[in-house]
């Protein structure tokens, strides 16, 4: 992938496992795994399918297997190898699992395609990914077949669910039954995830199995999950996150994950109970639907019924104190807040599971930003100036990361690979920082995108900053920072609100909270009114998308 000597040692050294324990075994995959897993448990449960109707399909690790290993075949019979990239148009549903699960145990690379993106995005990484074979379902054929004929390492299209003529499906029989499938390795890569900016030309990440399995296996550790226990996947599965924490850890942990076909406000805490589930994952938007959901009594209020419950893992977008502490008031339900990116392969760091109840809300609520708490045992991080320099607790400067889960790199990206491991760390492009707790561990904090930041006169103002108070405002439902033109100060702040479902709000009630809480160089001046919040599939704000509403300000005077 680099042809760069230079550049291959900086990326080693920011891959280069911090402790033995976090080395994976050599030789071991994901589809060894579970090929290991379902002889030794045949009939524990591995996957139970809830459908947008409520129904449940139990899938057992030994059924996995042979169902796995026939997928295999298949694809083997139509050429698929060691190397090949195989994609999924598709969604949540056992059959993808199986997808992915049948590609990695020949070596091939799994390409997830979020079907909800435009066309455009979809070819271009088909055809940068060089994909060979793509899994898909009838219902998303509209999507392919204008897209075939500019593909032409595109050889196969395969169907899960309905059949359809001319098209191979996931359950005929092998083609070559007596076809070879070559042996991957921990090495080899198993993910290709395109980045989900919303500006710019979407980069490759590289992930291999030793980085899917060494943070599944911290997942499980970190949140003391073990063969008795399940988790509950209510995030897309395009995704790290929801691949990662919730189908490879409890694979990894020898558990169960139920896998839902979409979040559902009003069925939650009712799957949570009925499937005897002990931790969950999700985003800050699932949260604040949740709350909108008890206030429209949609949710019942308090304190779910959830024995054996114990707490959510939340991550992968913009949570506020406010949103944090307010939902852990209302339910009486622990979040452990964490961070990672699809570089590091999910997450990076946690808050500790274990913190007595007034340290874990000192660490969600006294700092201005929820804590992301402290790195896994795979890695190290730290707050790093722009010259790759350590800066000193409560600096603000960029978040590197180095150890087992960082990525192999970009997909044919060199200068981007130079820019993201300049120093021999991984460049996160966040702003942080760091404070010590009693115990000497650091605990981290994210401030923003260092791209996101606004520049007013030359002065960085920290979006989530302003996000943290505008979700204070009574009657909020979603309030964004955004950074627009302006003549005079290059950038100036507006805000942008969904208002709460009935509340009475005018702008200048939400500029003169502000002000009450704001100096004045990070006050919003300008107040747009909006319906809904623009989020990405893993729930973080497309704040680029809001700027345009904000043209007309640009040359606003708004001194007082």
């Amino acid at each position: 992938m680099l042809n760069d000597p230079s550049l291959s040692e900086l990326i080693a050294a920011a891959r280069r496992p911090t402790s033995r324990d976090a080395a994976p075994a050599d030789g071991e995959t994901v589809g060894s795994l579970l090929a290991r897993r379902s002889v030794a448990h045949p009939g524990r449960d591995w996957l139970v399918y809830v459908d947008e109707s409520g129904s449940r399909t139990v899938l057992s690790y030994g059924e996995a297997g042979a169902r796995v290993a026939a997928l295999a075949a298949l694809l083997a019979g139509l050429g698929v190898g060691r190397g090949d990239r195989v994609a999924t148009l598709a969604h949540n549903h056992p059959d993808t699992v199986l997808q992915y699960l049948a590609a990695w145990s020949l070596g091939a690379c799994v390409v997830p395609l979020n079907a909800g993106e435009d066309a455009a995005r979809l070819a271009f990484i088909l055809a940068d990914a060089r994909v060979k074979l793509l899994f898909t379902r009838a219902e998303y054929l509209d999507r392919v077949a204008p897209l075939r004929a500019e593909l032409p390492d595109l050889r196969d299209v395969v169907l899960a669910g309905d059949r359809r003529r001319g098209y191979a499906h996931a359950d005929d029989a092998a083609l070559v039954p007596d076809a070879g499938p070559s042996t991957p390795e921990t090495d080899d890569e198993a993910l290709l995830v395109y980045t989900s900016g919303t500006t710019g030309r979407p980069k490759g990440v590289v992930l291999t199995h030793g980085n899917l399995l060494v943070d599944a296996r911290q997942i499980a550790d970190w949140h003391a999950l073990g063969p008795d226990d399940r988790m509950m996947c209510v995030l897309p599965i395009h995704h790290v996150n929801g691949i990662v924490v919730t189908l490879v850890t409890p694979l990894a942990c020898g558990g169960t994950v139920v896998l839902c076909r979409k979040f559902r406000t009003e069925s939650f805490f009712p799957l949570l109970a009925r499937e005897c589930v002990q931790v969950v994952s999700v985003v800050p938007t699932l949260l604040a639907f949740l709350l909108q959901g008890a206030d429209k009594g949609a949710v019942a209020a308090g304190r779910p019924d959830l024995p054996g419950f114990r707490h959510l893992i939340c991550g992968a977008g913009p949570l506020t104190c406010e949103l944090a502490l307010r939902f852990e008031a209302r339910f009486g339900l622990r979040i452990v807040h964490g961070y990672g990116l699809s570089e590091t392969t999910c997450y990076a760091c946690f808050l500790p599971v274990d913190l007595p109840p007034d340290e874990h809300r000192a660490w969600l609520g006294d700092h201005g930003f929820p804590s992301i708490g402290t790195p896994i045992p795979a890695n190290e991080m730290a707050i790093h100036d722009a010259a790759g320099g350590a800066l000193p607790a409560g600096e603000r400067g960029e978040i590197v990361i180095r150890g087992a889960t960082v990525m192999a790199g970009y997909f044919g990206a060199d200068e981007a690979n130079r820019q993201a491991f300049a120093h021999g760390w991984f460049r996160s492009g966040d702003e942080g920082f760091w404070l010590p707790a009693r115990d000497g561990r650091p605990y981290f904090f994210i401030t923003g995108r260092l791209k996101e930041l606004i520049i007013r006169g030359g002065v960085n103002v920290s979006p989530l900053e302003v996000d943290e108070v505008l979700m204070s405002v009574p009657g909020v439902q979603a309030g964004i920072a955004v950074g627009f033109a302006h003549d005079v100060y290059g950038e100036e702040v507006g805000a942008y609100v969904v208002p709460l479902p009935g509340a009475e709000l005018d702008a200048g009630a939400v500029l003169d909270f502000c002000r009450g809480a704001l100096p004045r160089h990070k006050c919003p001046k300008v107040v747009v009114f909006g319906d809904e919040a623009p989020v990405t599939a893993t729930g973080k704000y497309q704040r680029n998308r809001l700027k345009p509403l904000f043209a007309a300000w640009r040359g606003a005077d708004f001194r007082d």
